[in-house]
């Protein structure tokens, strides 16, 4: 593991506590390969697609943040590269376009590969001729989901015809509410909110001002509640937001949640989703190995996306000016 977590906080530090998360999530490729099921009409998408779509999203940005001389770099691009073989190099992509025509998952999944310049354009002729559908348009689906969507498409060169629906107002995060309105649910789809406006932190310049402004105020109160509880996943991403927003504002995380986060971490650098799985810790990855990885893989993953977002911000850039102020009408105590 890396140095004791109460001395973490340098841009090595958090590189190396990014490392251990990446290096256990190597060690365990295996869990992330797609099975069988992967085209079956009943197969569980969220263990099999959507392990190895994050595991991709978060080494592509990985590999954008860090030189190729980083090991880190080096570790982040053989994960996607796995990743993409997984994919058949997108074959299965366009296997699955066939079976579930208006699915979404496989667009999403395959635009964070293309953002990584491995591309099919097979799928992509495909997936652009259903995106012109009245039914592809018009598919009910919540407005963060629908933002990511949105941003999907335009990963692979898919232009709506007519304006775009306004997706942003219609999020939790965009509607800028009351503060005391967070809750798990709030913070899950405002993480993701920030992850697809930013490009997953590789364009902080693309926040609007107004929910820069609305973070700074909110986003340390919602980080210290989450890491008081031991939710270490949702923390985590939480913490990915703060490195997002400092690019912007200039102002890190308190080097105090960074310690709470990262002293929660297994013996090998894994971080449990919560509090709830510190006996699971205890016992260790033999007692159930399916379990023990559900339950670590996506939380390990966010930490290193959080550390190497907050390690590769550039050292003393200037905070720019900033309005701060509280939305009016947030029903808040003064």
């Amino acid at each position: 593991m890396t140095a004791p977590a109460d001395a973490l906080r340098t841009a090595d530090d958090l590189r190396a506590a990014a490392g251990d998360a990446l290096a256990w999530v190597d060690s365990r490729r295996a869990d992330f390969a797609l099975g069988e099921d992967a085209l079956a009409a009943d197969g569980e998408v969220d263990h099999s697609w959507k392990p190895l779509g994050e595991l991709a999203q978060v080494c592509a940005t990985v590999t954008r943040l860090t030189e190729p001389a980083d090991p880190l770099h080096a570790r982040a691009r053989g994960l996607l590269d796995f990743a993409w073989q997984e994919t058949h190099e997108g074959e299965l992509f366009l296997r699955l376009q066939r079976l579930e025509p208006f699915a979404t998952y496989p667009l999403e999944v395959y635009a964070v590969l293309a953002s990584a310049g491995l591309r099919h354009p097979a799928f992509e002729q495909a997936a652009a001729v259903v995106a012109r559908t009245r039914g592809w348009r018009l598919t009910e689906q919540d407005p963060t989901r629908r933002l990511g969507v949105l941003r999907a498409e335009e990963r692979c060169g898919i232009h709506r015809f007519g304006q775009a629906p306004p997706a942003l107002p219609q999020t939790w995060l965009g509607g800028l509410p009351e503060p005391w309105t967070f809750g798990r649910d709030a913070g899950y789809a405002l993480t993701h909110v920030v992850f697809h406006l930013s490009d997953w932190g590789r364009d902080a310049s693309a926040l609007p001002p107004d929910l820069v402004s609305y973070l700074g105020d909110w986003l340390p109160a919602w980080l210290d509640t989450c890491l008081e509880a031991g939710s270490w996943d949702l923390g985590g991403e939480l913490l990915a937001v703060a490195a997002i927003v400092a690019r912007t504002t200039g102002e890190d995380a308190p080097a105090g949640d960074w310690r709470r986060l990262l002293a929660a971490r297994g013996p090998s650098g894994e971080l449990p989703l919560d509090d709830r799985d510190l006996d699971e810790i205890a016992a260790g990855p033999g007692s159930d190995g399916d379990r023990y990885f559900l339950h670590h893989y996506h939380s390990t993953l966010m930490a290193a996306f959080a550390a190497v977002l907050a390690g590769a911000r550039p050292a003393g850039r200037p905070a720019p000016a900033v309005a701060r102020r509280r939305p009016g009408g947030q029903g808040a105590p003064a």
